[in-house]
């Protein structure tokens, strides 16, 4: 990279410590250092502009610069910069955003706790499992199911739900109660000859066959993302989720739905639970509940699970659960003004009116001979890479294939993700038709790129 000394590169080499990156790598090549955004772009500091395709980790639903996300930060932070929700203390932005919540919510649901990131929400709806299966007198019931591939969180209890093994490697997770059934991608598990259906049913009888292997009487909640993200962007198949929340149902185990990427409109509905007939106990929201604005997160509860927690908490004398910043006023405030602006523009009208665009220009890119399967649904799709299209076989990871596309995207302009060899395209929800043909073109043109690249690599 040439770095200059004192220069912000440099800076940020010597000082930062980044997520997600090769720490080995990152101090020979340096960040992209991003300055400003504006609309579904952002720019870095000599001034080239990116599409992020990525929505900024799922997050920027509305872009990069809605100013009246910005009004409702700045109005809150003069009214009531801080303030706690400990011991019954409450406030108006955080009253109004449950109310708004809940009125949304695509099942009934009574209440809402209020975290920071998705990961403090899904280690709260662990902790909230176990503490109402106390409640009710089931104290063996500990044991609590996800899915291979999934993606759920980082903390220890949270990165224990995701099933993806560099979340676990040299951490020592998964930690116990925390175990795995099969991944629903149709494409790399189903059988020759096996329709959709058929691999469905297989999926839920693979759980079932779990919990009596591991008794039904020790299994507390089985958690789920509508679409898988982080795992690939990976569609459940057809009658996937209607067989699997058969046998929660039989076996009488809480299903915990993960909305944390697929809530407020990412799929064409409001809440992916909706476009796929989901009936959970407990939601986990977060991302675009601010659009990425200020962190914030939150865990809906049904009744039933809320009486438990009454129980419980009268027993003990308190709910001993909380964050410091859970329903600070300020991301409250923000929240609650993004769900106004969603309903304003009617966010799914605009979703569902450019969503084909993307979808049909997936498909197309289905056929590049680099293309194992193109997928998605709504404004998030994903296109696996493989070394043959007949057979399905990958590439070696060691040949970094996804980091490669992912290189010559960001050269073009386009800022993506690659997990492994799946490209993810999750766009902003106020992305144009224009923009989302462009975002094709540019993935088409690295797609070739990336094909000669293997070519040359392959041969040196």
């Amino acid at each position: 990279m040439g770095q200059v000394p004192n220069s912000t590169a440099q800076r940020d080499i010597d000082s930062f410590l980044h997520p997600y990156t090769n720490l080995k790598t990152h101090q020979e090549t340096g960040p992209l250092v991003i300055s400003r955004g504006e609309g579904v772009r952002v720019y870095d500091e000599q001034g080239k502009g990116y599409i992020e395709a990525m929505s900024g980790l799922w997050c920027t639903s509305l872009g990069f610069n809605q100013q009246r996300l910005v009004d409702a930060a700045t109005k809150a932070m003069t009214e009531l910069p801080n303030y706690h929700v400990f011991s019954g203390k409450s406030h108006e932005p955080g009253i109004t955003l449950a109310e708004m919540l809940l009125e949304r919510s695509p099942v009934p649901m009574s209440k809402v706790f209020f975290a920071n990131s998705g990961s403090e929400a899904n280690d709260t709806a662990m902790k909230i499992v176990w503490y109402v299966n106390n409640a009710w007198g089931r104290p063996e019931r500990k044991k609590i199911i996800s899915r291979e591939k999934a993606y759920h969180g980082v903390t220890i209890a949270s990165a224990s739900l995701t099933g993806l093994a560099n979340n676990h490697r040299d951490f020592d997770l998964p930690i116990d109660r925390v175990i795995h059934t099969s991944c629903p991608h149709y494409y790399r598990y189903g059988r020759d000859g096996e329709s959709e259906e058929a691999f469905a049913a297989r999926c839920a009888d693979e759980l079932e066959n779990l919990i009596i292997a591991e008794g039904p009487e020790t299994i507390a909640a089985f958690f789920a993302e509508p679409v898988m993200g982080a795992g690939g962007v990976i569609v459940p198949p057809t009658g996937y989720f209607e067989k699997i929340q058969a046998v929660l149902k039989k076996y009488d185990i809480l299903f915990v739905v993960d909305e944390v990427i697929c809530g407020f409109g990412r799929t064409g509905k409001m809440f992916g639970s909706e476009a796929f007939d989901l009936k959970p106990d407990i939601i986990t929201v977060s991302k675009a509940l601010s659009s990425g604005y200020i962190p914030i997160s939150a865990v809906l509860i049904s009744e039933t699970v809320f009486q438990g927690m009454v129980t419980e908490s009268e027993k003990i004398g308190i709910f001993g659960h909380g964050f410091t910043f859970g329903g600070h006023p300020v991301p409250a405030s923000v929240a609650v003004e993004t769900l106004k602006i969603y309903d304003d523009m009617n966010i799914l009208e605009q979703v569902n009116s450019v969503a084909p665009t993307l979808q049909d220009g997936l498909r197309e890119l289905a056929d590049h001979p680099l293309v194992g399967e193109a997928r998605g649904i709504g404004l998030v799709g994903g296109l696996e890479l493989v070394k043959n299209k007949e057979t399905k076989e990958p590439f070696d990871s060691a040949l970094g294939v996804g980091a490669r596309l992912m290189a010559f995207a960001q050269e073009n302009g386009l800022i993506t993700r690659a997990l492994g060899d799946t490209k993810l395209i999750p766009r902003p929800l106020i992305i144009s038709r224009e923009d989302i043909e462009t975002v094709l073109e540019i993935t088409k043109r690295c797609l070739d790129e990336t094909m000669d690249w293997v070519g040359n690599s392959t041969r040196t």
